[in-house]
């Protein structure tokens, strides 16, 4: 079965607009769709119609405050839930101060950059630091897209400034709370080791996890093993995605085939 649980529009860090991702996946005969923008859901609204050969999921993916990196995907959830709209828009906003703090500091550095360009560049409100790089790099100040995130915005270097998470638990207590789906996204950059790892997915299992992402476009056959393992273990749905963000990430494609054997206990949970 070809699809993607997994990929990343307008409305956070990638590239396509909502619509152009849908005619995206359906050009490339995926089965199924779920748009995760980072900590919102705006693009749930923004789309225009989805054809009956495709069936769509709603999805966010939501970051948790962690040492290294970890995201919870929520799935099927109702979109006009009130408290989940709630937090999120308090991600939004902390995220759009963040934005004018390093603009601020851009500015102090030489770097001429204004909100009106962030903005023109994401096509909407929603700015991330691929905008900042992607203009760093067209307005000159660096030799490529990659050396603006390597020598200035990634964690650590001179302009990155953290953003807002959620504590694990309240994560994955929103996405329920909201009627979804909550599964940790691409464990392997948590960079934990195996014992850690499976201490962690024990931990957020206790919190009510209910799914985990095995199949994703940068797991090698060992890690899939090794996460088919705890899914089976923890009794974990298992979930597919590429990560996809378009252009700002070329070596990522839409869409992953997958064993439905493999997916089928998911798609049951969604369509109960």
């Amino acid at each position: 079965m070809k699809l993607d649980l997994h990929t990343h529009t307008t409305a956070s860090d990638g590239s396509y607009t909502p619509n152009e991702l849908v005619k995206t996946a359906i050009s490339n005969n995926l089965k199924y769709l779920s748009i995760t923008d980072h900590d919102n859901i705006e693009a749930l609204e923004e789309i225009s119609e989805i054809p009956d050969k495709l069936n769509f999921i709603n999805g966010v993916e939501i970051s948790a405050e962690f040492s290294k990196t970890l995201h919870i995907l929520g799935y099927n959830f109702n979109k006009n839930n009130l408290k989940l709209n709630k937090k999120l828009n308090e991600l939004q906003d902390y995220r759009k101060n963040r934005n004018h703090k390093m603009l601020a500091n851009m500015k102090n550095r030489g770097f001429h950059i204004t909100w009106e360009e962030l903005k023109e560049e994401a096509k909407g409100e929603i700015v991330g630091r691929p905008h900042f790089a992607s203009l760093m790099d067209k307005k000159g100040y660096v030799n490529s897209y990659q050396e603006a995130f390597d020598k200035y915005l990634k964690k650590g270097a001179p302009l990155y400034l953290n953003k807002k998470r959620l504590a694990p638990d309240t994560a994955i207590e929103l996405i329920l709370q909201s009627n979804g789906i909550p599964v940790m996204a691409h464990p392997y950059q948590t960079q934990l080791d195996e014992e850690d790892l499976e201490s962690l997915i024990k931990k957020l299992r206790s919190y009510g996890l209910q799914g985990i992402e095995v199949f994703y476009s940068q797991h090698t056959d060992k890690q899939i093993e090794q996460y088919l393992k705890y899914a089976k273990k923890y009794e974990l749905v298992i979930t597919a995605g590429s990560d996809f963000h378009g252009t700002n990430k070329e070596y990522i494609e839409l869409g992953m085939n997958v064993n439905r054997e493999y997916i089928e206990p998911f798609l049951d949970r969604i369509n109960k």
